[in-house]
């Protein structure tokens, strides 16, 4: 299979003419790992193969909805047994995986020939694919600039056509934020659908999920499909899902919407002004289509939500430090400064601080539920600007050197309760303040990418829907790629 045919196929696409008898179910997969082979060692998307394994598997025969759709997966959580999964730390380089985790299970089930890992920062920490351990993963629309993260891999891999769809995961943002930066769709699934065992009952609370990042809907509503329908019968709830396939409600008219929309950060931080022209452009889309857009944003203190965010970011990083240390015997010095900072500021963090600002997630929750009472979606920038040059949240050395002094003294408790260290904190989340929100109500969101920067950059916009608001999601987004198509959209490797 020459390159130019396998680009022009989604996974739904691959996924017929192998079932068809049209094309050799290894045809396929040999086309993405010479795609891999070309072009991967200018992106660093991909830090792990698994080329023998996949092949192996087509030889054995595989089976399923999506059998012979070459796939790569997120080195963070998404486990294959016998397989390394390091998180993105050098702590953990020598873990390999005892068994499948659900999530990869589903995965097989379905067919699909994973063939290698892709990178992310660690532990999905950032909002950019910076690891000291792989090294940075770089934005095939513009090699200086970042795909995003923390699935900034996958991204990476899916926007320059190695793989038409790639696992990925979001706990602030880390679906959306890359697809917004790399051009493609990515839906973020609402608390609770998919499953994070059989290690976890629930990443941070349900704020995380499982998931994936593509180019075309149907193959997002595809997989979904694909994800939920293996049972976990360790998990904590047993999903509500629809009465019909996701890729059936993909299909159908959205119906007349009312949307509400801001362009204002819930930190008050700037910004961009090719961001406002994001959303501006999308209302005019979705008013041409019949919708009603309007401004509108719920009623939340947002910085008091970061805050919270923060705070209990910083505690899962230091539980999941505690864990890869029991697990592996690193020691504190494999894992980056900033992680360690993170976890030392938790440190300080009571256990009825952790436990009220829980508690408020569900006054987050609840103001949303008061705006979806009237909208059916709300409408954001997906990023505050064009995706970030590599290296733009580098840690300051100013900050760099103090933080390793009061790691040293003990004392990172107290610096995190400085100005410094919170506007620190602050300048991370500046860039991706819109994400979160649908992270901590757990409700569903996509970002969609509807537009290019004067300079060619992509640009997404989110939409983050109710409960139970998948289907409407992926029913507007096919709408959308019908009236503006994306997914031919190439760069130029």
């Amino acid at each position: 299979m020459e390159y130019a045919d396998y680009r022009r196929l989604d996974a739904v696409g691959i996924a017929e003419l192998v079932a068809k008898g049209e094309v050799a179910p290894d045809e396929p997969l040999e086309a993405a790992i010479a795609r891999a082979e070309q072009v991967n060692g200018g992106l660093n998307a991909i830090v792990h193969r698994m080329h023998e394994v996949a092949r192996k598997r087509v030889k054995d025969g595989v089976s399923g909805p999506l059998a012979g759709v070459p796939f790569l997966i997120k080195d963070l959580s998404q486990d294959y047994a016998g397989e390394p999964t390091t998180g993105g730390s050098r702590a953990s380089r020598g873990h390999r995986a005892a068994g499948h985790s659900v999530i990869v299970q589903s995965w097989l089930d379905a067919g699909l020939l994973v063939f290698g890992k892709t990178n992310t920062p660690e532990f999905g920490t950032k909002s950019v694919t910076e690891p000291e351990a792989h090294g940075p993963t770089r934005n095939p629309w513009d090699l200086g600039r970042t795909p995003g993260g923390s699935s900034g891999g996958s991204a990476a891999a899916v926007a320059a056509g190695i793989v038409p769809a790639a696992g990925a995961s979001d706990g602030g943002g880390s679906i959306r934020i890359p697809a917004a930066c790399c051009g493609l769709f990515g839906l973020k699934p609402g608390r609770g659908l998919l499953s994070s065992g059989p290690a976890h009952a629930e990443y941070f609370h349900g704020a995380a999920t499982e998931g994936v990042i593509t180019r075309t809907v149907r193959d997002s509503a595809a997989l979904l499909d694909a994800m939920t329908a293996i049972a976990d019968p360790g998990g904590p709830f047993l999903p509500q899902r629809p009465a019909e396939p996701y890729a059936e409600l993909a299909r159908r008219e959205p119906g007349t919407l009312r949307i509400g929309f801001t362009v204002r950060s819930p930190l008050g931080t700037p910004v961009a002004a090719e961001a406002v022209a994001a959303v501006q452009d999308a209302a005019r889309l979705l008013e041409g289509l019949g919708h009603t857009v309007e401004e509108a944003e719920p009623d939340i203190d947002g910085v008091a939500m970061a805050q919270d965010f923060l705070m209990m970011w910083s505690c899962e990083a230091a539980a999941t430090m505690d864990l890869v240390r029991r697990e592996t015997g690193a020691r504190l010095r494999d894992f980056e400064l900033d992680t360690r900072l993170l976890a030392g500021a938790a440190r300080s963090v009571r256990a009825a601080e952790y436990l009220t600002a829980l508690e408020r997630w569900n006054v987050y929750a609840r103001s949303l539920a008061v705006f979806h009472g009237t909208y059916d979606l709300l409408l954001t920038p997906s990023l505050a600007g064009p995706p970030l040059p590599i290296g733009a949240l580098d840690t300051p050395l100013a900050l760099r050197v103090l933080g390793e002094v009061t790691l040293r003294l003990r004392l990172a408790g107290y610096a995190a309760k400085t100005p410094m260290w919170r506007d620190q904190l602050v300048a991370n989340l500046a860039p991706v303040p819109f994400t979160q929100l649908a992270n901590i109500t757990g409700r569903p969101a996509m970002s969609v990418p509807l537009y290019r920067t004067g300079s060619g950059l992509p640009l997404g916009v989110q939409f983050v829907a109710g409960l139970g608001g998948e289907g409407l999601l992926l029913a507007l987004a096919a709408q959308l790629e019908e009236a503006r198509p994306w997914a031919d959209a190439e760069p130029d490797l």
